[in-house]
């Protein structure tokens, strides 16, 4: 080894000030995982309980990035609207970045479900007494997501009686604020098509798809719009049939009415007018 090697820096070992379980707080992240059952009087907690809340805990990690992609394109279409910068360029640009992001993550969020199903029927019943009133009907990130999207539903508040003072504030916020949908109306405004009526705005989607020479940018991220909208339909499709595989037709641990309940979510849509679309072309 020469003196010029010996004495050479490497990038990021100037001061040892950042680990890599430091950087990701790994000590914090990694004891958040805490079986109910272990808790309870037994010398053998259930052992697909921590299947059961990693899976959980990692669906909360990727809605809390989705909402911030997600978020951003909302704030980007509305942007583009009220003319600030370029629309046609960095703006537009970064709305279709972060849609095919999106729709990465809820691949990943879809391809998740599978590896719950390995837990049996027998294996959940181990500690599913244990969960009752927890549920991810419960989940405030989740409906947080709907909102956004457009499915707007203000008998949620109502209904999430665990949720705290901080994230009723974050729901009420959701409710006040303009959605996907709002944002990608004021892009196709910006670029003079009338969106003042359903009518108009079907008008303008037409218009959008029969010429994407000059509308290309405008097609790509309602294309992005409906992949979300076709995944969170797909997610909540196969979540009711994993439910039903593992618990039936019983009562949700929330009070839900279980899998009864989430197939009667199936079918909703986020941008109708966009699936309508199909069908005038």
């Amino acid at each position: 080894m020469t003196d010029e090697t010996a004495g050479a820096r490497h990038f990021g070992e100037e001061g040892g000030l950042l680990s890599y379980g430091e950087y990701l707080h790994l000590d914090v992240l990694l004891a958040q995982q805490a079986p109910q059952s272990q808790k309870a009087e037994s010398d053998l907690p259930a052992h697909d309980e921590l299947l059961f809340i990693t899976i959980h805990q990692v669906y909360e990690l990727w809605f809390k990035l989705l909402l911030h992609e997600l978020t951003t394109v909302r704030d980007l279409l509305l942007g583009a609207g009220r003319g600030d910068g370029d629309p046609d360029r960095e703006r537009m640009w970064a709305c279709r970045h972060l849609l095919r992001r999106a729709e990465q993550v809820e691949q990943v969020l879809i391809a998740q479900l599978p590896v719950l199903e390995t837990m049996t029927p027998q294996d959940f019943l181990d500690f599913r007494s244990l969960l009752s009133p927890a549920s991810g009907f419960q989940s405030v990130q989740f409906r947080e997501l709907e909102f956004l999207s457009g499915l707007k539903d203000r008998a949620f508040l109502g209904r999430l009686r665990a949720a705290t003072d901080e994230e009723r504030a974050r729901l009420e916020q959701r409710l006040e604020d303009p959605s996907l949908w709002d944002g990608f109306l004021a892009a196709l405004a910006a670029r003079g098509l009338a969106v003042g009526s359903d009518d108009e705005v079907q008008a303008a989607l037409l218009t959008v798809a029969r010429d994407r020479a000059a509308y290309g940018d405008l097609w790509d991220v309602a294309e992005g719009l409906l992949s979300h909208d076709e995944l969170s339909a797909q997610w909540r499709a196969l979540h009711a049939t994993v439910v039903e595989r593992q618990i039936g037709y019983k009562q949700g641990t929330g009070g839900s009415t279980g899998a009864t309940y989430l197939r009667g979510r199936r079918d909703l849509r986020f941008f109708p007018l966009l699936w309508e679309l199909r069908t005038a072309l």
